[in-house]
């Protein structure tokens, strides 16, 4: 029996998640796959931290060669973050005939066509469903079920930290910076937070929908993008009296003329929108076909466990098709 053998690439939070929910649901993993999975090979510096699960040091390469070359290794994941050198090294996992999963939506999203060109040439196949909306099946629906569709509009909150952050403010009537020192401290929020606060991940997770939905990539830098660090308690009031509530929104629509509109920004949403029960650090996606109407998907959008449920969920669709 074919034994699918896993190269992993960073080996932190979401890493760590990746290997856990592979560990701890083996039996159904390899049940549904119909062969063993084994992560056999990490890319990873920091070899002796504590991350509450059990490697064996012989796993740990130091050089990404060392998988890219092992002509037994069926599968790269990319968990490093960041755009580089994340990048070049998911092309190269690519051009090196591996199938490649990941979770990195700056990398992705900014070399879009470049990373779909490279697995196309590879004869492989690029798998990026955690990218946006962590645990959310959001890529899969979109490009499976509903690909029958016309997509004419998408709404995301697609970052926790800001929803975290702007539901508190809502609910509890404090201020950005109070929050924001109470999400650093629960640790929704990094200690340098201006990915999230100014809409960069947004616009990362706006620019690849918008590619699997419209077929119109616009690389994240040239998305119209503000981000939520000058929303004040008498903006949120003042929306909460006209029975509105003010959420960051990864907004895209296509318009009449075929054209595609598109922006990140804090923006009002009547208290009786779906998007309106979105609390905490939890993400949303709504979007609109011809087809099948108004849906919304709806979850934990970031997370070591529910990220990794999602790689480990691409991961086993290349598998099935290698078995």
């Amino acid at each position: 029996m074919k034994e699918i053998k896993i190269g992993l690439l960073g080996l932190g939070n979401i890493g760590t998640g990746t290997y856990k929910t592979l560990e701890m649901n083996r039996d159904q993993i390899e049940g549904s796959v119909g062969a063993p999975v084994n992560i056999v090979r990490i890319l990873e510096k920091d070899i002796d931290r504590d991350r509450g699960i059990e490697v064996p040091r012989e796993k740990f390469v130091a050089k990404a060669e060392d998988i890219f070359e092992d002509p037994e290794i069926d599968i790269v994941i990319e968990l490093l973050g960041g755009v580089e050198p994340a990048a070049t090294l998911i092309e190269s996992a690519l051009r090196s005939g591996k199938h490649v999963v990941t979770a990195n939506k700056a990398a992705v999203a900014a070399n879009y066509h470049r990373l779909r060109k490279a697995a196309e040439e590879g004869g492989v196949q690029l798998r990026f469903e955690a990218s946006v909306g962590g645990g959310i099946p959001v890529l899969t629906a979109l490009t499976g079920c509903l690909q029958a569709n016309r997509f004419s509009r998408v709404l995301g909150i697609v970052n926790g930290t800001t929803n975290y952050i702007l539901d508190k403010m809502t609910t509890e009537g404090l201020s950005y910076d109070e929050v924001l020192k109470d999400a650093q401290a629960k640790g929704f929020a990094e200690a340098d937070p201006t990915a999230d606060v100014e809409g960069i991940d947004a616009a990362n997770k706006l620019s690849i929908l918008m590619a699997l939905m419209f077929d119109h990539y616009v690389h994240p830098k040239d998305i119209p993008t503000k981000g939520i660090t000058e929303v004040t308690a008498a903006d949120i009031e003042d929306a909460r009296s006209k029975n509105q509530l003010i959420k960051l929104i990864a907004y895209a629509e296509r318009m009449e003329d075929g054209s595609i509109k598109y922006e990140v920004r804090p923006m009002r949403i009547i208290d009786t929108h779906p998007l309106s029960g979105v609390h905490r650090e939890y993400n949303a996606v709504f979007v609109e076909g011809n087809a099948v109407g108004n849906l919304m998907f709806y979850g934990p959008g970031a997370g070591p466990l529910p990220t990794g449920s999602a790689v480990m969920g691409d991961v086993m669709e290349i598998a099935k098709t290698l078995v």
